[in-house]
């Protein structure tokens, strides 16, 4: 079976439970809770857990949080590589609203120090029918670095383009045969690459073949995934290749969830797309953007985001 190896970030949540988020100069009371985050940790074990075999590269400091971190992914069956940092293990603060909506504030300690070397080191058993899945809260070097050596390699290359405030070059958005940003990440890179600005709360309104255009100008030789929340997501195709589509662009809705908490669900919706790519490679692609829907659907009915991602049959 192929292997989806994700190069990322691991860091110790610290959740504060609030009636609404906080605004400047409020104190508020509100329920705290810890546990396991970062984006890359959440959709690596969003990727095992839904069923594929998962190689984690990281860094980590030599703390409390470092030893959650290895301790999880011997739980959850998950490879870990993880570069050892001076600095702390990574934390985010993160606040949830009664609506389950939420701000972060992250702060990279080890996170900041993964090299582009100790990322060759871990991916030299990459394969062709292997998928390689970064995002942005780890070094972007090490980030394009990972990109490279799974092009390299003729494995497929996802790049989630999170956070939104995160500047990343044309170079980096071309090692991505499939982006995934979500609306304020969609806007953000229209601005930056395209000229064209566009309001994140009006991504989902625009129609298709517009929305269409835009992507084939941001992603010109790629697939592009927008994820909209309650609205689902909004999937561009070369003409060229449309991974077993009837079609270049269409529309998949949102399942129906009993949202408890957002918290890691784009996350979710990642690991799910590489793991389907992975353990799936002859479906069409609707079918692999329909399962991570469902999974990322799931993920939002228990508090929490690594903790929270589902547990499927996994081999």
């Amino acid at each position: 079976m192929a292997t989806v190896f994700i190069t990322g970030s691991f860091n110790v949540d610290h959740v504060w439970r609030v009636p609404t988020l906080p605004q400047a100069g409020a104190t508020l009371s509100g329920h705290y809770s810890t546990g396991p985050g970062g984006k890359g940790f959440n959709q690596a074990i969003a990727a095992r857990r839904s069923g594929a075999q998962t190689h984690f590269v990281c860094a980590l400091g030599a703390d409390l949080g470092a030893q959650l971190a290895r301790d999880l992914c011997q739980s959850d069956g998950l490879f870990l590589s993880a570069a050892e940092s001076t600095a702390p293990t990574g934390t985010a603060g993160i606040y949830v609203d009664a609506n389950g909506l939420n701000c972060i504030v992250i702060g990279a300690g080890a996170n900041a120090d993964l090299q582009p070397s100790f990322v060759a080191h871990a991916l030299q058993g990459l394969r062709a029918n292997d998928v390689v899945l970064a995002q942005l809260e780890s070094p972007l070097e090490s980030i394009a670095y990972a990109l490279t050596l799974g092009r390299q390699c003729g494995a497929t290359t996802l790049l989630n383009p999170a956070p939104a405030n995160v500047t990343i070059d044309r170079a980096m958005l071309d090692r991505a045969d499939i982006l995934t940003p979500n609306e304020t990440e969609f806007s953000a890179l229209l601005s930056r690459h395209v000229g064209e600005r566009v309001e994140a709360d009006d991504v989902a309104s625009i129609d298709q073949p517009c929305l269409h255009a835009l992507c084939r100008d941001l992603l010109p030789e790629g697939s592009v995934v927008v994820t909209l929340g309650s609205s689902g997501c909004f999937v561009s195709h070369t003409e060229t290749q449309l991974h077993g589509d009837a079609q270049a662009f269409y529309r998949v809705p949102a399942e129906a969830a009993n949202v408890v908490d957002t918290t890691g669900a784009g996350d979710a919706f990642n690991g799910a797309l590489a793991s389907s790519l992975a353990q799936r490679p002859t479906l069409a692609f609707i079918e692999h953007v329909r399962f991570a829907t469902g999974y990322a659907a799931r993920s939002t009915e228990t508090k929490g985001a690594a903790l929270a991602m589902p547990v499927l049959a996994v081999g």
